[in-house]
């Protein structure tokens, strides 16, 4: 540990049959018959032919009065119909296939999608993966937290939640304290409260009196977090407040254990607190009782007093709750300190317990 932490179409489908006038009587080439004024006028249009309409044999059928030529217009119109269609369907189907995200960007002018792991940017537009620009933007969300209790003090981070004063930082950088202290990157000092432990998860919630709008951190996705993404982890090494360090996230899913026994924890060994990764211990004896869960690993430089402490990702949102180091010697500490082998707890896993902590937690 690292503490110190989205009517089919009506036709004319019968056009009527041709008129039929009475049946002309037979007559002599010679002397043709006069017309008869009984026998109906002639139709005041030209007859026209509607090869095929409707009888889907190939025929002719003949159009009546009052009806105009739709049914060449009407096959344009159906066959423009599904080609639109199609047009449209193969506009949106590329805009998937290609890159949704990118295609948003284009509409929205926004540079809001910045990594695999979220679907916002913190840091300004065109400074995404900027470390300073990280540090500037998240620095004021991640506090250093002091805990006291009765065998001595312990010095570890904290990230903001709410601007109301909600700190999510590791159960063992407050187990066991009887009084708890916050100090903001303003160097302001606030006395702070335990709401809810989860030893299991390595996981504390705690709240800060008396403040308000404080600058709450964005909470990422490390889901979609992948090997060879940009890192930066901010927290209080040595009781160093504010300071930033960067690196990539080395490995995914690495099962560390860590003690669930509140003395065990606050029993610090020289570079860090206990843990256990591949079957070995580091930085102590972690104890019988223990607790594992997956974590990122990253080789951003942590120390203890980083517990508790943010790893953000290119876009400045929090993706883990660093909780974990190990040290390089446990006699001699000049030898002791970071060497690129750092954990940190997934933030969907704290997110997934927010609720739990909030209740008093999963030790209650």
């Amino acid at each position: 540990m690292t503490e110190s932490f989205r009517r089919e179409g009506e036709y004319d489908s019968a056009y009527p049959h041709p008129h039929q006038g009475a049946q002309q009587h037979a007559s002599t080439p010679a002397a043709p018959s006069p017309v008869n004024p009984e026998w109906p006028p002639p139709p005041q249009y030209r007859p026209l032919t509607a090869q095929g309409a409707g009888d889907g044999d190939g025929g002719t059928a003949l159009l009546t009065p009052g009806t105009a030529e739709p049914a060449p217009r009407a096959r344009r119109q159906r066959t423009r119909g599904p080609l639109g269609l199609l047009a449209a369907v193969a506009i949106v189907a590329a805009a998937i296939g290609g890159g949704t995200a990118y295609g948003i960007q284009e509409l929205t002018g926004k540079n809001e999608v910045v990594s695999s792991s979220t679907t916002t940017s913190v840091v300004p537009t065109g400074r995404t993966g900027s470390v300073a620009a990280i540090a500037a933007a998240v620095s004021p969300s991640v506090v250093e937290v002091q805990a006291t209790s009765g065998s001595g003090q312990s010095t570890g981070s904290g990230v903001i939640i709410t601007s109301g004063g909600e700190i999510v930082t590791n159960n063992h950088v407050v187990a066991g304290a009887s009084s708890v202290k916050v100090r903001t990157s303003t160097g302001k000092t606030y006395t702070a409260q335990v709401v809810g432990t989860d030893s299991k998860k390595d996981l504390a919630l705690i709240k800060v009196q008396g403040a308000s709008g404080l600058k709450a951190a964005t909470l990422g996705d490390s889901a979609g977090v992948r090997v060879g993404d940009t890192v930066v982890a901010i927290g209080s090494p040595e009781g160093l407040s504010g300071t930033v360090t960067s690196g990539i996230v080395s490995a995914l899913d690495r099962d560390v254990t860590v003690s669930t026994d509140e003395g065990q924890q606050q029993q610090q060994q020289d570079g860090g607190w206990p843990f256990e990764f591949g079957g070995r211990q580091f930085n102590g004896d972690t104890g019988s009782s223990t607790t594992t869960y997956k974590a990122i690993q990253t080789d951003a430089s942590l120390n203890p007093g980083n517990s508790g402490g943010a790893l953000i990702d290119a876009g400045g949102n929090i993706i883990g709750i660093n909780s974990a180091m190990y040290s390089a010697s446990s006699s001699s500490s000049s030898d002791a300190g970071s060497i690129g082998l750092g954990f940190a707890i997934p933030i969907n896993t704290v997110k997934s317990d927010l609720a739990t902590l909030r209740a008093g937690g999963a030790d209650n």
